[in-house]
């Protein structure tokens, strides 16, 4: 890693590294990603390359991969025939496609193969069972899957006073239940 990084910075960029590679991506991704949201200026693949000492081969695919993912904007800075990267500003927006993209890689699949395994007739006991179970899982992944597209729609300030309601949202709960008793 590059002496041109600062020591809280380059920890965060490791700590991003190793995390990375628990959420789904590699390290190398996860270094890249949180250098360039921590980064003012958007940075070329070559900067990037000489600031974590990557190659830019690695590098350029490890770009591929955040666009694919959407976490990064290209630009183009006049004068220049590079093209530069920079994430989004806003950490609430980097919050909501990161929930978006699992949705679409992870969360869709699974709610599709667990429909048409539904729609099969069980031809013993034991598959009854097993589509019963498949039937609560799918149950339960669909009203997590609507809950999230509907915090997603909230505006930031919304979603920023619901997230500090915590653990007071099952106290309403509660409340509710007793006053419609």
């Amino acid at each position: 890693m590059s002496d041109q990084l600062t020591p809280m910075i380059q920890s965060c960029v490791l700590h991003f590294g190793e995390m990375g590679s628990r959420w789904g991506i590699n390290r190398t991704v996860g270094q890249m990603y949180a250098l360039l949201v921590l980064s003012e200026e958007p940075l070329c693949a070559e900067q990037i390359a000489q600031a974590l000492g990557f190659s830019r081969s690695n590098v350029s695919m490890g770009l591929k991969e955040l666009q694919s993912w959407e976490l990064v904007r290209l630009q183009h800075i006049p004068g220049e025939r590079k093209e530069f990267f920079s994430a989004p500003d806003d950490v609430w927006e980097i919050a909501k496609t990161l929930i978006e993209q699992r949705r679409k890689r992870e969360i869709d699949p699974t709610l599709s193969t667990l429909r048409g395994l539904l729609l099969e007739q069980p031809a013993n006991r034991q598959e009854e069972y097993a589509q019963a179970r498949m039937r609560e899982m799918h149950e339960l992944i669909e009203m997590l899957t609507q809950w999230t597209t509907e915090i997603q729609r909230l505006n930031q300030s919304n979603l920023k006073s619901l997230l500090k309601l915590g653990g007071s949202l099952g106290k309403v709960l509660d409340m509710k239940d007793r006053f419609l008793k």
